[in-house]
């Protein structure tokens, strides 16, 4: 099958700043979407990616981190909802669309998220960890939120200067080193 490529978009796309409707389409659609979002977050060495992140303004994300016993969960959330949140917890996130910034946030330890999958199956996910992050994470980009924007105002006044010089990534360059995942 030659799927779409789908080229990520970068701090600055007002798409990263839209809303993202619920998904509508076929299944194979959906499927062939869902394969082509893994494939970008692969390409981009990345743990999750929403729709708003390759300019599609549908609730859609996928994710493929490891779980508290190191097992992958590769998982695709079609319209997802999350219906609880418990508990804090401060972590270091960065995301692949505004590669080089790294920052602590704060999210809920535990959730409890509500969606589909790329077959259309219905699903209820209880997450803590880098899933429960990654989750919340991708959850924000389909509403127009940055994690930079869950940062404080000194924070984000800190990182303008490097933000207004953020640019895709020059073809070929590595990325620089991480210490936790790009979502």
């Amino acid at each position: 099958m030659n799927r779409k490529r789908l080229s990520l978009r970068y701090y600055g796309d007002p798409v990263l700043r839209k809303k993202a409707n619920p998904i509508a389409g076929s299944q194979a659609e959906i499927k062939e979407l869902v394969e082509s979002m893994f494939d970008c977050m692969y390409g981009e060495a990345g743990v999750g990616l929403a729709g708003p992140q390759v300019g599609v303004l549908s609730r859609v994300f996928v994710v493929d981190v490891p779980d508290e016993n190191g097992e992958r969960i590769r998982r695709a959330f079609v319209n997802p909802v999350i219906v609880e949140r418990s508990g804090t917890v401060v972590g270091e996130e960065g995301c692949l669309s505004i590669p080089g910034i790294r920052a602590d946030v704060k999210r809920a330890a535990r959730i409890v998220v509500e969606a589909a999958d790329e077959d259309g199956t219905a699903f209820r996910l209880s997450a803590e960890g880098l899933l429960s992050r990654a989750i919340q994470h991708e959850t924000d980009h389909l509403d127009g939120v940055l994690f930079i924007d869950r940062l404080s105002a000194i924070k984000r006044k800190l990182l303008e200067g490097r933000l207004k010089r953020v640019r895709p990534p020059a073809e070929g360059s590595a990325e620089p080193s991480r210490t936790a995942p790009s979502l």
